[in-house]
């Protein structure tokens, strides 16, 4: 395991996707440049950058924009990582075999080296969010990954309302939960429902922070994509939280931005020995944990 010591520089992409993957692609490699020339250290794309989000029908046609991994993207994004020396953590659309696809997020090393992948866990089935339609949920498990500037967890979207995730990732050693995401309000229900469903969305995965004693970063798209008369509108606000909880950085609703913060690796050890969760957790009683619901 790398130290736990230090300081790194962490760097969010979120931004808009338009219909073709190949600029999608292009944008998003621009702004990891524009990050590693702000000195970033390590970089996180949102949820399936590649692509608008898809999920919003059910369309075989979709399957089309799956891709290998180790594949095209992964090799853009490996030259990248060398040639500026940062970490980048990347959701794709994996196409494992025929008839077999994941929602999958790679690490890859600064000097380009595929670290790992971690495949969504938690696959969503809700009205424009039709995902088990396309995704197989992931068999790898929660890990978190040693990396040139520290070792961190990945997590992507609907992973983020289930808190045995994030205590898993973080007992695995994550000194940061990164989350690539895609989420945003149903035009038509913001007005009565959308701040009540943003502020659930960023205190669930703020408490991941304060009860792991972890930074967690959250990269969102920007931008509406579907039906004019519908849709999804994104929400952005991608942001990164300190081991207490607290918001350090956080991008606008609809901006295109590259947001940053500095990470500090020495605040886990002093939020942890502050408040001890870690050290106070009974493992002798938590056996129900396991089970669907206790009658």
């Amino acid at each position: 395991m790398k130290s736990t010591a230090g300081k790194v520089n962490v760097a969010l992409v979120q931004m808009s996707c338009g219909s073709d993957p190949r600029e999608n692609l292009e944008q998003c490699l621009a702004r990891i440049e524009e990050a590693a020339g702000r000195d970033a250290q390590i970089v996180s794309t949102q949820e399936l950058f590649r692509s608008q989000y898809f999920c919003q029908t059910e369309d075989h046609d979709n399957f089309k924009l799956a891709e290998p991994i180790p594949g095209p993207s992964t090799e853009s994004l490996s030259k990248l990582a060398a040639a500026r020396g940062v970490v980048v953590v990347a959701s794709l659309f994996e196409r494992r075999a025929a008839g077999l696809y994941h929602n999958t997020a790679v690490v890859i090393d600064a000097d380009g080296s595929l670290v790992g992948k971690y495949r969504k866990m938690h696959i969503p089935d809700d009205p424009l969010f039709y995902e088990k339609f396309y995704f197989t949920p992931g068999d790898l498990g929660f890990k978190a990954f040693d990396t040139r500037y520290g070792r961190i967890g990945v997590l992507v979207c609907w992973d983020q309302w289930y808190p045995e995730g994030a205590r898993i990732t973080a007992l695995h050693g994550a000194q940061i939960l990164f989350y690539p995401t895609a989420i945003g309000w149903h035009p038509a229900e913001k007005a009565e429902h959308g701040e009540r469903q943003h502020s659930s969305w960023e205190t669930i995965q703020r408490s991941h922070a304060i009860a792991n004693g972890v930074y967690v970063a959250v990269a969102n798209r920007a931008g509406h994509e579907g039906d004019t008369n519908g849709g999804i509108e994104f929400w952005g606000q991608s942001f990164i939280a300190d081991p207490s909880g607290q918001i350090i950085a956080k991008a606008g609703i609809a901006e295109e931005q590259v947001l940053m913060a500095e990470c500090d690796f020495n605040q886990i050890d002093v939020q942890r020995t502050h408040w001890p969760f870690l050290r106070d957790r009974r493992i002798d009683a938590y056996q129900d944990i396991t089970k669907r619901l206790i009658d």
